[in-house]
């Protein structure tokens, strides 16, 4: 029973860890990436579909990204999305691929990027809380129902902390490596 509890809660808070990681990288930093535009969807056949599924997308250089559809019909189409998607920079259609040209980071910029960092690094953090308090909960309900002694409850407890702790720190690390990534020039 206790041994299920704390795979659950480990896996849950890994999931808690790998959703922070996924949300960093919608953060820009000094150089571009692709995941800026993961979240743009293109009418395709009446279809909402995601951008990366109908044209090819690279990052050229630190402050370009280069879309090429498959279909050149497209073009109009990936233009109008990623401007509804208001992703900071207007699209420049030369008539095969759309690029957008990110301009250089203002330190302004970068201290409201790193402090959107550390708020989601704060959320994350209130997520493996929140999981800790859901297995705490379940490991008193176990002594409650006798079917765990005292000593094991307490024990139990201290596990789930000590996996708590693990995860806030490997959050505070990540938080602080992000921070560090986007205030650097």
């Amino acid at each position: 029973m206790l041994n299920e509890i704390y795979k659950h809660t480990k896996e849950q808070m890994q999931k808690s860890l790998q959703a922070l990681s996924k949300d960093f990288t919608t953060l820009r930093s000094g150089r571009v990436s692709i995941s800026l535009v993961d979240h743009v969807r293109v009418e395709y056949y009446n279809t909402p579909t995601p951008l990366n599924q109908v044209a090819s997308v690279i990052a050229t250089d630190a402050s370009t990204i280069t879309i090429t559809p498959w279909e050149r019909g497209l073009l109009k189409d990936i233009e109008r999305a990623l401007q509804e998607a208001n992703i900071g920079v207007n699209p420049s259609n030369d008539g095969e691929n759309v690029k957008l040209f990110f301009p250089p980071m203002t330190m302004e910029q970068r201290k409201e990027i790193a402090k959107d960092a550390k708020a989601m690094g704060e959320k994350a953090k209130v997520a493996i809380r929140n999981i800790r308090q859901e297995a705490n909960n379940q490991i008193k309900k176990l002594e409650k129902d006798k079917a765990i002694s005292e000593d094991e409850n307490k024990r139990a407890l201290a596990e789930v902390q000590k996996y708590t702790d693990e995860f806030i720190k490997k959050i505070d690390e990540h938080t602080k490596a992000k921070e560090e990534e986007v205030l650097k020039v």
